[in-house]
């Protein structure tokens, strides 16, 4: 079931700040930080999980599998990327109960068309406003707690502007959206007008390179939004540290000065110390 902090945490003005995390270690490192929320990212799920660009390619029986998973292990309320919600009405209605069921705190559901396109990149479509709100509205229906948020998410910045943005984003609120995300303003002065302008918490998304100036969670607290989800920041800190660590293994035949989290930490971290005082209680003792 969801966690009843989050919604908590939003009605009361308590800044949410959620890093993405996107495998099972990113989510046990990350759940120990202290973060109010954190956000499975889709880029990053499919990115790990099938080695593929987020671009509609992953399933919701997919991606439910690596969500579930890291709902059940975090004690962090958890934000989910649902994409589109995988097809029509009654998909949408399958996959929130099958995110809920899970034990997601919050789902995030687009208006684009599929196959969907991760949202700082190219060539985004939405579908019809009208289409997205039934969209939101079955997604409201078909929780079975209040405590379940509802995200809606509009492209439409990129491909029609900001006032159609900005329409979307004040017809998906009164839809039942419990929190507004408008992908992809280009300026702070565009971050500012959706704060003012929308009649719901709005969300925002802190994308390392992408379109949207990158801003402190002080500075969006300060702007008026209730939320701000960092996405990328888990992969493609691991793929640099990666890339460093094989790169040093492949031109030295080492890898002794790559910096690393030290393997008794990481044993610890992944829970072998549970294992060991487990053996220790029962598969060592003599008969």
């Amino acid at each position: 079931m969801a966690d009843p902090r989050l919604r908590a945490d939003i009605e009361a003005r308590r800044f949410v700040a959620a890093p993405g995390v996107f495998d099972l270690i990113s989510a046990l490192i990350a759940d120990r930080m202290g973060f109010r929320a954190l956000y499975v990212t889709g880029y990053g799920t499919v990115a790990s999980s099938l080695g593929l660009p987020d671009a509609g390619l992953a399933t919701c029986t997919e991606m439910l599998e690596r969500v579930g998973r890291i709902a059940a292990m975090a004690k962090t309320p958890v934000i989910a990327d649902a994409d589109t919600g995988y097809g029509g009405l009654l998909n949408v209605r399958h996959t929130v109960r099958g995110y809920e069921k899970a034990g997601v705190s919050a789902i995030q559901i687009e208006d684009q068309e599929f196959p969907k396109k991760c949202g700082h990149t190219p060539n985004r479509r939405v579908i019809a406003m009208k289409d997205m709100v039934r969209k939101i509205q079955v997604a409201s229906d078909s929780r079975s707690s209040a405590d379940f948020l509802i995200v809606a998410r509009t492209d439409a910045r990129t491909s029609l502007g900001l006032d159609e943005a900005l329409r979307r984003g004040e017809a998906y609120a009164k839809a039942g959206a419990d929190l507004v995300f408008i992908e992809s303003p280009e300026s702070e002065a565009e971050l500012a007008a959706i704060a003012a302008k929308i009649g719901a918490p709005v969300i925002a998304n802190m994308v390392n390179g992408g379109r949207t100036p990158m801003l402190t969670a002080e500075r969006l607290a300060e702007i008026g939004f209730a939320a701000a989800i960092f996405p990328v920041a888990g992969f493609l800190a691991a793929a640099h540290a990666l890339t460093g660590a094989y790169r040093e293994l492949r031109e030295t035949g080492g890898t002794t000065q790559t910096p690393m989290m030290k393997f008794a930490d990481f044993n610890e971290l992944i829970g072998f110390p549970e294992v060991w005082a487990f053996e220790k209680r029962y598969a060592d003792r003599e008969e």
